[in-house]
């Protein structure tokens, strides 16, 4: 059965052609009933042969169709052609052209003149001879109302066609709109996942250079202190593998992670704990807490941590020697205030502009799109009287 299906949907115009044969038998069957060799039943046959043309072609042509249609019952009403079976064609070209998607004036013609048929039939054949008036109009109600079904059903066709072709069309516009979405979801994350690798990496692996640095030079005059630095290394380095554990566990599916590689996002408590990690690596840090401290959103503590992660790590590579900073976190009552400043030689403004000193870092780039996606505000740049000064403003609500 879904073979003949698929093949009465791919060759409409066959399928019509086969009801337009049976429909051409059943209209001579009712010719032979005309006397032969007469003009009436040459006329009538002609007719019926182009009524059974309107079947075959009328998915092919419906207007076309339509036209003959018409033509053909005006020559029956004027050569006295009385009703036949191939008069069929009229109905199934008004429903044919009721369900297609042609211009609705053609639709309106095909009502009208399906409409007309019957009562222009019973004026011009009587079904009473006597010229009684009543049976006249019992039978033209009786035949017009085939034609006006088929007319609602056609049109009702149309309509569902229409209204699946619109489901159709929004189904395959939301399937875009959510394979767009999702582009842009994975490049958001990976986004994300690069500012992190870079603030670990560049954090841990800078107090890890500072410390070894300075484990190589008092080895031999102080090994308790060369000790110590190389314990602060394998400290932050495990530190950096658990967070980096934690990034990357993102990326896997369907794998079975272990319990210890999932780690707590950094928060607003723990910069203290960053900023003694950093006065051990030798940087001096002036940490004060203004406010009343309170929770905050996770975004905006980790925010608020990454950005003073990246501001120490930037002062401990870029400030020189002797060089000090200062943290300030200040509590407002719609949001978190941030300045992190340093009073080294710094590097120059428009090479942090470009991504850093190497032209390749990703510092500054990094805490921009972490402030804009809280809906917060940061000023970077040199600090008047040397040094580099970093501000922050991230609200409690993102802006809209």
């Amino acid at each position: 059965m879904q073979r003949l299906y698929d093949f009465i949907r791919r060759h409409p115009t066959s399928v019509d052609s086969f009801w337009a044969v049976m429909l051409f038998g059943f209209s001579m069957l009712w010719a032979v009933q005309i006397p032969a060799g007469t003009w009436p039943r040459i006329t009538a046959m002609a007719v019926m042969t182009l009524l059974c043309v309107v079947v075959a072609l009328r998915r092919r042509a419906p207007e076309k169709m339509l036209v003959l249609t018409i033509a053909l019952g005006i020559v029956q009403l004027a050569l006295d052609v009385e009703v036949n079976p191939a008069d069929w064609a009229m109905l199934v070209i008004v429903y044919t052209i009721a369900a297609s998607d042609g211009p609705r004036w053609v639709s309106r013609l095909a009502l009208f003149s399906g409409l007309s048929a019957a009562t222009l039939a019973q004026l011009r054949w009587p079904a009473d001879k006597d010229g009684t008036i009543v049976p006249a109009i019992f039978f033209a109600v009786v035949l017009t109302l085939p034609f006006a079904l088929a007319w609602v059903l056609g049109d009702s066709m149309r309509t569902r066609r229409a209204y699946f072709a619109e489901l159709e069309e929004r189904a395959a516009r939301l399937e875009k709109e959510r394979e767009a979405q999702s582009k842009v979801a994975v490049a958001a994350e990976r986004a994300r996942i690069a500012r992190e690798l870079h603030d670990v990496v560049a954090h841990n692996v800078s107090v890890m250079v500072v410390q070894a640095d300075g484990a190589a030079y008092v080895m031999d005059a102080s090994p308790a202190q060369a000790k110590q630095a190389l314990e602060t290394i394998s400290t932050t380095g495990r530190q950096a593998l658990a967070e980096m554990r934690r990034l990357l566990g993102v990326l896997r599916t369907g794998e079975k992670q272990e319990s210890g590689e999932y780690v707590p996002q950094p928060d607003v408590e723990q910069i203290e704990d960053l900023v003694e990690q950093v006065r051990s690596a030798g940087l001096t840090v002036d940490f004060k807490v203004e406010g009343t401290p309170r929770p905050l959103p996770s975004g905006v503590e980790l925010t608020a941590y990454r950005i003073v992660q990246e501001a120490l790590t930037n002062a401990r590579k870029h400030g020189g020697p002797d060089v000090g900073a200062s943290v300030r976190l200040v509590y407002f009552d719609d949001g978190l205030g941030l300045l992190v400043e340093d009073d080294g030689r710094g590097a120059a403004h428009e090479l942090y502009e470009d991504g850093g000193a190497d032209g390749r870092g990703h510092g500054l780039i990094g805490m921009r799109e972490r402030v804009g996606m809280v809906g917060g505000t940061l000023d970077a740049g040199p600090r008047s009287g040397g040094g580099f000064r970093i501000s922050a403003l991230l609200p409690l609500k993102p802006a809209h």
